[in-house]
Order: C-alpha cells, then sequence, then structure tokens
C-alpha cells in the first residue's frame, strides 16, 4: 500500500457516546512517507541468537527487523503504521498522553560538569528548563485529539491484545467513556488505581492527590493475559497461618463440598461430602510425610485417627501468593534522584511498565507507545524481549529514548547481562528470555524536524519581549502593552492563513476591543497585502507585526545560529582514531546571556555542552548507523573525545554526530 493512499479507519461501535463541541468520526486518514534516519546496532559480531524463538515472519519487509522509533505528530505515525503492514499486529499498547492538566513540562537543562553545573569565567551556571510540551487545549479539541488516537490505536490491536491508557482524575471519567465507545464497555477490563505513594502540594479544600488511574481494555473477547501475583502481608500471614519449628508456614483447608452436590464416599474411616474426588483424596493422603504433627501425607487426622473434614494441609511457600488487584500501591513514582531519572518530565518508572507488559503481553509480543516521551516502555519491552514500535512528536525525547535504548542494548551485548530484571517480588520470572533485538532504527514521519520547538521558542520570546503569559486563553499566548499576543509557530512564515484563523478567532469574541501583535519569523507577501486590508479605517482589533528577524528593537533574538564541531578523523592501519577538537553551540550561549546576564559567555571545555558523541565510519550520506556512542552514565561525566575503532573500507566517509545538551544536533563527514 502506497504511503500517500487514505487509510480506512473502522467506525466506534460501543455505548455510551459522548458528545462535544466539534466531535466527528475518523472514517480515513492520510498516510505520510518515512524516512529512515538513524541505525544502532549493539556489540560486535553476530548477535542472531539473541533473537531466540521470536517469530518475525508477520514483520513487514519495509523495515529491518528490531526497534523501531518514530519521530513525528503520533497521528501520522499511526497512519504510517497502518498503511506499512502493522495493522492488526500488536499485542499491547500502553499510552501515557497529556493530562489536560494547563501546565507546561519542562526538564531541567545542565551543563556537564561536576553538581551539574560548570564554571564560565569562575561562576557556575545551569541552563535552566527546557519546555518539552504544553499540556493546554482549546473547549473540547482534547477528546477529539484522543477519540481519534484512539480510534486508529484499535486498528493496529490484534484481537487478543490489550491497551492501558494512562490517566489522571481530570479527565479519567471522560476517557473512561471514549474508551467505551471505542472498544466497547464489554472489553473494559480495569480501572487500575496507581499510588505514587507521594502526595501533590494541592491539598487545600480538598484531600491530598497521590494516584494515577490506567484504564484498561481488550481487543476481543480472549486477551493475552498473565496473572502476576504478589508476597502475603505479614499481618495476614501471622494470623491465618501456623509456624512449625523449621519456620515453615502452614494451615488446614476445608474439604467438604461447600454446595453439597458432591457424592457421599468413605476416606480412611470418615464419611463426607468431600470437595473432590476420591482419587484426588488418595494423592494428598499417599504424599511424602510432613513435620506437621498429627497428619498423614497432606491430610489432618483426628484423635481417632481417622481424617478430620478440615483435612488438607497447606504450605505457604508452595503457594503463589495473593493475586494483584486493581489498586497497586507497590511500585513508587521517579523522584528527581533515582537512579533511572532521566530529567523528562512525568517519565514513569520502569517496574510499572514491566508489570503491564508482563500481564498482557509473552515474550517476543509486539508492543506499541506513540506518547512514548523518556522512552520507557521501550526499555522495558527490551528488557523482558518483546519486541517494540515507539514515537513522539518531541524531538527531545527521541534523543532521550534513543541514549537509554543504546547503554540498555549494548549491556544485553556484553552476555552476562542479557536481561535486567525487574525488582518486584514474586513476579513472573523472565530471567531466561533473551532479547528480541539487538539492534533500533530511528526514523521521521512527514519530514517532522523542526530546527526549534515551538513551544520553548514562544517560552523565550514571551521573555524576551516581556509578555505576560495567559495559561487560561487557549488562542493568544499573553498581552503586552495593553494588546493581545500571537506568536505564529516559527516553522513556517506568516501566512493568510494564519490571518483567517485570526479574524475567526476575533469573530467569536465580539467583546473584544484591543489590537493585537503578531510576532513571527518572514511575512508572505500576500499577508502583508492582507493585513494593510484589515486594518484600512478599523477602529478596534488592528493588527501590529512583529517580524522578529528585522525589527529594529527585537531583531536577532531568535536568529538561529547552528551548532558546530571541529574534529578529525584520520586512519593508522587497521585503525580509526576519531577526535573532537571543539564544539560551539550558540544556543547554549544565547541561553546563558538571557538567563544569567553573562556577557559574552565563555565555556572553558568544549565537553560540558555535549550530551553526547555518536560515530558510523562508514555513512551513505543517508542513514546514520551508530557503530560507537558516547553516552556518559552519569549527569557530571564528560565525554572522552578521543576515539579509536576499527578502520573501515578504502575510501569510506566517516561521519561525526554531535548532540548538545539542548538537543541540537551537528554532523560532520570526512573521508578517509
Amino acid at each position: 500500500m502506497a504511503d500517500n493512499d487514505k487509510i480506512k479507519i473502522g467506525k466506534a461501535k460501543g455505548r455510551p457516546m459522548l458528545t462535544w463541541v466539534g466531535k466527528r468520526p475518523l472514517t480515513s486518514v492520510k498516510a505520510y512517507p518515512a524516512q529512515h534516519i538513524e541505525t544502532f546496532s549493539a556489540g560486535e559480531g553476530d548477535l542472531s541468537h539473541a533473537l531466540g524463538d521470536v517469530d518475525w515472519s508477520d514483520w513487514p519487509d519495509s523495515y529491518p527487523q528490531g526497534g523501531l522509533l518514530f519521530h513525528g505528530d503520533n497521528k501520522d505515525v499511526l497512519a504510517h503504521l497502518l498503511a506499512n503492514g502493522f495493522r492488526g499486529k500488536v499485542k499491547l499498547i500502553y499510552i501515557d498522553p497529556p493530562f489536560d492538566s494547563g501546565a507546561d513540562y519542562v526538564r531541567k537543562v545542565q551543563l556537564r560538569g561536576v553538581g551539574g553545573t560548570t564554571k564560565i569565567d569562575g561562576e557556575e551556571y545551569t541552563l535552566g528548563e527546557q519546555i518539552q510540551y504544553e499540556d493546554i487545549w482549546a473547549n473540547d479539541s482534547y477528546l477529539q485529539f484522543m477519540y481519534e488516537r484512539l480510534l486508529m490505536l484499535r486498528e493496529l490491536l490484534s484481537e487478543d491484545g490489550s491497551i492501558y491508557l494512562h490517566c489522571d482524575a481530570r479527565r479519567s471519567a471522560l476517557l473512561r467513556l471514549v474508551m467505551d465507545e471505542v472498544f466497547g464497555a464489554e472489553r473494559f477490563r480495569n480501572d487500575i488505581s496507581w499510588i505514587r505513594t507521594a502526595s501533590h502540594n494541592d491539598t487545600t479544600g480538598r484531600f491530598s492527590k497521590v494516584k494515577d488511574t490506567i484504564l484498561f481494555y481488550s481487543k476481543g473477547d480472549k486477551p493475552i493475559f498473565n496473572t502476576t501475583y504478589l508476597p502475603y502481608s505479614e499481618q495476614y500471614i501471622e494470623g491465618e497461618w501456623n509456624k512449625l519449628p523449621s519456620g515453615r508456614y502452614y494451615k488446614y483447608e476445608n474439604m467438604l463440598d461447600p454446595q453439597g452436590k458432591m457424592a457421599s464416599f468413605d476416606f480412611h474411616g470418615t464419611t463426607a461430602r468431600w470437595r473432590t474426588s476420591k482419587g484426588e483424596m488418595e494423592k494428598l493422603w499417599n504424599m511424602p510425610q510432613t513435620e506437621v504433627p498429627k497428619s498423614h501425607g497432606r491430610i489432618k487426622l483426628g484423635k481417632n485417627g481417622f481424617p478430620v473434614k478440615r483435612c488438607r494441609i497447606v504450605f505457604l511457600d508452595e503457594l503463589p501468593g495473593v493475586q494483584l488487584s486493581d489498586h497497586w500501591s507497590d511500585i513508587s513514582y521517579i523522584a528527581g534522584r533515582a537512579k533511572e531519572a532521566v530529567g523528562y518530565p512525568t517519565q514513569k518508572p520502569g517496574a510499572l511498565l514491566e508489570r503491564i507488559l508482563r500481564s498482557s503481553t509473552n515474550p517476543g509480543d509486539l508492543v506499541l507507545d506513540c506518547f512514548a516521551g523518556s522512552g520507557t516502555t521501550a526499555v522495558a519491552a527490551q528488557k523482558l524481549g518483546r519486541r517494540w514500535l515507539c514515537g513522539d512528536i518531541n524531538k527531545g525525547a527521541i534523543q532521550t529514548a534513543a541514549k537509554r535504548l543504546q547503554q540498555l542494548l549494548n549491556e544485553q551485548a556484553e552476555g552476562d547481562k542479557v536481561v535486567r530484571q525487574s525488582e518486584l517480588p514474586m513476579e513472573s520470572d523472565d530471567s531466561r528470555t533473551l532479547p528480541a533485538q539487538f539492534a533500533f532504527a530511528t526514523w521521521r514521519v512527514n519530514d517532522y524536524d523542526l530546527q526549534i520547538q515551538h513551544n520553548e521558542a514562544v517560552q523565550l520570546a514571551c521573555d524576551y519581549m516581556g509578555v505576560t503569559r495567559s495559561r487560561a486563553d487557549s488562542y493568544f499566548d499573553g498581552s503586552r502593552s495593553g494588546r493581545l499576543v500571537k506568536i505564529v509557530p516559527f516553522n513556517h512564515p506568516l501566512t493568510p492563513l494564519d490571518l483567517e484563523d485570526l479574524r475567526a478567532e476575533l469573530h467569536r469574541r465580539p467583546e473584544e476591543e484591543r489590537d493585537i501583535e503578531l510576532v513571527c519569523l518572514g511575512i508572505e507577501f500576500n499577508a502583508r497585502a492582507w493585513v494593510e486590508d484589515y486594518n484600512r479605517n478599523r477602529p478596534v482589533n488592528k493588527l501590529h507585526i512583529i517580524e522578529l528577524r528585522t525589527d529594529k528593537k527585537y531583531g536577532g533574538f531568535i536568529k538561529h545560529e547552528p551548532l558546530t564541531l571541529s574534529a578529525s578523523a584520520e586512519r593508522d592501519g587497521d585503525t580509526l582514531r576519531v577526535t573532537i577538537n571543539d564544539v560551539l553551540s550558540p544556543g547554549i550561549l544565547q541561553r546563558l546571556n538571557l538567563e544569567q546576564g553573562v556577557f559574552r559567555a565563555q565555556i572553558e571545555d568544549w565537553r560540558a555542552v555535549v550530551d553526547c558523541i555518536l560515530i558510523d565510519p562508514d555513512y551513505d550520506g543517508e542513514v546514520f548507523n551508530v557503530v560507537l556512542s558516547d553516552i556518559p552514565a552519569r549527569k557530571q561525566d564528560m565525554v572522552e573525545g578521543h576515539y579509536e575503532l576499527p578502520a573501515p573500507r578504502e575510501g569510506a566517509t566517516v561521519a561525526i554526530k554531535v548532540i548538545d545538551m539542548l538537543g541540537e544536533e551537528a554532523i560532520l563527514t570526512q573521508p578517509v
């Protein structure tokens, strides 16, 4: 099927049906092509043995066998997957979408160095915060946003597949109704409460919020499900069980038929309606003798030596534990100092994802997360021998996920760390599960690769220009000097279409009389004429354009100077030697100047601005194949800067990729 064909989406058939302003069915979507950006393969030599019994026969020929990481709007990503052979093949979907919280989610950005800071002219500075995404929605657009994606996700699920939707109290009731409509109320399995074990500071006039909700639905009526058991509590053990001198716990189980439907029979001198057959009772009688007093095999005996009616002996250490309920309070949230913390907002603990994967998948199954964030779902799937597909609209999320996966795959390829095991007690043991893959590829859908994130650009522009942000306004970004301010996305110039959207918004606000400031990067000729015509003889809502590249007062603020690096690569026999000489990050210097007021800040060690370094010794000009990755394990550690690896073929092109602490990339190529 061609990428640009319309992909049909089935109707939602469930009841009840929730209504909202602007609700519309999604009958088809357009599929866009994907560009292969980067490939990473762990270890050296042939690692195909690690694929174990994984069946790749259902895998589309257009993709290499391995994990797939997609950068793009997840609506485009899902349409692409549907068009390219993944329909009905996903066993588990976990999504942690925006909660409609009205908040900006930021990650702390620090220069590398001791304590997460670096010295600039003798003083220490950090880079503050970088906006990852805004969780702000207009009217009912949030429900339409989720409705469309859930319809597409249902098409990707297999008949025995399941979906887990992570949300909180703000929208959980509405999302459950949407899920009922899309999947059918009869496919509802659980409303899981995850107790984060830490309260928020939001207790004015109400109880503290300590839980999230995870809605669990299946595609069909017979989903994959592996029962999870947890240890019994000490209180339960002490109250219900007897302790032998050896320390072993036991108790007696009633063997009478509770409904009185079984036929009565004599069992070694005791006649009763036993709850099981005489043959099964004999098996208990003939089992090896235990240290329980007055017993025969696993049968308790009375004073006369005959079996008593409450006679079966059960040992605690032979039971799997208590079945996991829908109340999860044993998995803590990720604190700032947690070992697995990567500084990404809303990061979920790996133990939470591992529990979900163990419950609803088997080794080799395919897992999908289209709100991937820091990549925890992919990491959990990789650890547990599952195949995975993940995507995110945020480039910083893709970079964070890729780094985590590269580190994990390298550890798994060492051989003695095939799979890290969850620390959760009594859950199913995957210790013999080999990784499903030792490679993954990064793809970009619909050419989604903006040089600057719009959300962060809005914040920086507002800070620089003195705009007061308005979180409650779904359209305008804020106000300044009595005017409303709208910042046009910086990935395109101001167009007549943007202006028509503005006209429609003002038409919905007949009481609004303030003038409007439009902040943009570039203006189409037709747009300038549109503004002049609009402003002619207009007493209210006049438009004022601030074009950031040419404005006398604000010009140069958003001028983008790319990351640059100086490096060398030379062949020495069978060895390739790569040396990074210098890295200059104008974006980081600009942020330091803006936020810290440092005049012409100078960074003494270029490694402080570098997040990671990747090397492809035989670059083909299109796909970057990561052969060497230098990703410091700790925030205070720095990259090496000097590398040796096997020399490539004669005439090959070496490519060196550097990613700075703000997520900007630069690639230098050199023939050797």
